[in-house]
């Protein structure tokens, strides 16, 4: 009796295991990619929205900045002529140029920090609010906030009017000797608010103001959930007043928000066009910012695009140093808390 090939090889009655796939070390279960690669792989679909919608513009406008680009270029007539340095020499030799610069520089310095404190501040009331009380003004907040800025420029055009305007029929009520005290004269009737530019920032501080401290107050409240309610008893406890537990507990423990914060409010404000074009106008030229210059440069006529890329391209330069400087400052802040 002949023997089974099995039995004949020692291996028993027991079936064979089948055989494994084994996925190769190192890789992806079932797409034979490296691990490491898979976040690149499903990131590229955004890097390349990003890429076509905002740095290949960019590097047109970058290339604008060194043509001459004029009406025949923009008809195809011509092609776009190349001039070095030509624009940027324009634009820093003339006077107009520094104007804006310097109105942009104290527009964004004064309203950056007023939007801090004042959303700093409501941030706080609202984390000392109820939860009903405190809904109800987070959605009247950010109604306000996302009102277009077209709308609230036309809303505080209409409000500071010389002759329908809210501000001088609230002033009108005044009795005469108050409001010659305090402002220097009695009748507001007609006051042209919009026709001087220290006015017209003022209103423009107050536009943007009222538009943006709602982001931040937002911000800031998430902020202040996040902290423990231990450390403030503590500091309760060792007999803390709120202002020194503002600096010494809340500050430092949202210290990355507010600098995110500020960060973007510096671009933002910077960059402002509607809300000052709308205000002022174009024909009023010492309330020029470096947005607003740039923009009447490249399409007011005789169109300019090669000196507006130029101003463009200063603007940018501007921020990413300001923001490379923020954000060095914050790492370095950063390494010495810990």
């Amino acid at each position: 009796m002949t023997q089974s090939p099995t039995i004949a090889r020692g291996g028993g009655n027991k079936p064979s295991a089948p055989a494994r796939h084994r996925t190769p070390q190192g890789r992806a279960k079932g797409s034979g990619m490296p691990p490491w690669l898979i976040p690149y792989v499903l990131l590229l679909p955004g890097l390349l929205v990003i890429a076509g919608l905002l740095m290949w513009p960019m590097v047109q406008v970058v290339i604008m900045s060194f043509q001459k680009v004029g009406l025949p270029q923009i008809r195809g007539t011509r092609p776009a002529e190349y001039v070095g340095f030509e624009n940027y020499t324009k634009i820093f030799e003339n006077d107009l140029f520094w104007t804006s610069l310097r109105n942009t520089v104290v527009f964004a310095a004064v309203t950056v920090t007023l939007t801090l404190v004042l959303g700093t501040a409501v941030g706080l009331l609202l984390h000392k609010l109820g939860k009903a009380m405190s809904k109800v003004l987070i959605i009247g907040l950010m109604s306000a906030w996302a009102v277009p800025p077209v709308s609230a420029a036309i809303i505080w055009r209409w409000l500071f009017d010389a002759d329908a305007g809210i501000a001088n029929w609230l002033l009108n009520l005044l009795p005469d000797w108050l409001s010659q005290a305090l402002f220097g004269q009695a009748d507001w009737s007609g006051h042209p608010w919009l026709n001087d530019t220290v006015t017209i920032y003022l209103i423009l501080i107050l536009c943007v103001l009222w538009a943006s401290f709602p982001f931040i107050s937002v911000s800031v409240l998430a902020g202040l959930k996040s902290i423990p309610s231990e450390l403030y008893e503590a500091a309760k406890v060792d007999g803390s007043t709120p202002w020194r537990t503002f600096w010494k507990v809340t500050f430092p423990l949202l210290r990355p928000v507010f600098a995110v914060l500020t960060i973007l409010s510096i671009i933002w404000d910077f960059k402002v066009l509607a809300q000052l074009l709308i205000l002022a106008g174009q024909t009023n030229r010492e309330a020029y910012n470096l947005s607003l210059y740039a923009f009447t440069e490249a399409f007011n006529a005789p169109p300019k695009m090669g000196s507006g890329a130029a101003i463009a391209v200063v603007l940018t330069l501007i921020l990413l140093v300001i923001t490379f400087v923020h954000v060095r400052q914050m790492v370095k802040q950063g390494d010495e808390l810990r």
